[in-house]
């Protein structure tokens, strides 16, 4: 009998020491898949030969007969670091108005997103009030209509409300797919809250383990999982746009912006938005102002920046 307790117990270590081995080997390998960026550049091209795309591209969302700007996205320095600026203007028409998004590359499924944002209320010039979307989001192409492989994880804030919410309001949405107008139909869940969110905020967006779970400010903000939980390759985007039947009466120029400080990626590992503050500091402690160890896939994954 105690012989046969002796393997039993011998059994059950080799049994834990094979799990804790193989937990170790996973977070291992999820530290080497990293995105960090600083925005650490001189200029646009500098930005564009580390993956980003800088869209040109016309089409949804937003205002019918839009330009999406590459010249909306500029570098500014503030506070010793240097931030992305997005800005976006309207006149109330398409042809006078100026959308921008930028995008990484797709090659981003399971793990941590998060970035440092600052949204803002009001525009730096012009009569306010116009509906618009300031965001940091991760997609997929749809490939068709009701497309059930289609991803996307969103965090939108929308200062001067907007599709059917008054007010100021910020948005976690999780889709399952959608079909584009002039068919609009839509399978999503969100989560919203109300009041101002204008200043910079941190958003981390954690997708493991069959649920998405969504932080803002280090507290947690919403949960989604089953059908909506994520199964395509996305890319990394963040965007700043007009809802085209939320464009107030004037024919008066108004401009608005939003920023990033940096943006982060750790792929197969959910990170707390602590250990994401930490690896950032880390990061600029040691003077890194870029990492991409993310690989992408093979072949790799074409990567638009179009929606």
């Amino acid at each position: 009998m105690k012989s046969s307790r002796m393997l039993s117990l011998v059994a059950l270590c080799v049994v834990l020491l094979t799990a804790v081995s193989s937990v170790s080997r996973s977070q291992a390998g999820a530290a080497d898949k990293i995105l960090f960026d600083d925005f650490s550049y001189a200029n646009n091209a500098a930005m564009k030969s580390n993956g980003w795309i800088l869209r040109t591209e016309p089409g949804w969302p937003g205002v019918p007969g839009a330009t999406w700007s590459e010249d909306g996205v500029t570098l500014h320095k503030e506070s010793r670091q240097t931030i992305v600026r997005m800005t976006s203007s309207t006149d109330g028409t398409g042809p006078n108005t100026r959308q921008t998004q930028i995008c990484h590359q797709r090659k981003y499924l399971e793990g941590t997103y998060a970035a440092r944002v600052r949204f803002t209320d009001a525009p730096v010039s012009g009569p306010g009030g116009d509906q618009l979307v300031e965001s940091f989001y991760s997609i997929s192409p749809l490939k068709a209509p009701m497309d059930l492989d289609y991803s996307e994880l969103d965090f939108e804030y929308l200062p001067n409300g907007g599709w059917g919410i008054a007010g100021p309001t910020l948005y976690a949405t999780t889709w399952e797919t959608f079909s584009p107008e002039p068919n609009w139909k839509k399978d999503n869940v969100f989560k919203t809250t109300g009041g101002s969110q204008a200043g910079w905020h941190t958003l981390v967006k954690q997708v493991m383990n069959q649920k998405v779970t969504y932080y803002v400010d280090g507290k947690l903000f919403a949960e989604h999982g089953g059908e909506y939980y994520p199964e395509d390759t996305m890319s990394i985007n963040f965007n700043l746009w007009f809802i085209r039947d939320g464009l107030i009466k004037s024919s008066e120029r108004r401009t608005y912006q939003e920023d990033i400080d940096w943006v982060f990626h750790q792929a197969g590992v959910a990170l707390t938005p602590q250990q994401v503050e930490a690896a950032v500091a880390n990061f600029r402690k040691r003077s890194v102002k870029f990492q991409d160890s993310v690989p992408a896939k093979v072949p790799a994954l074409n990567s638009p920046c179009n929606f």
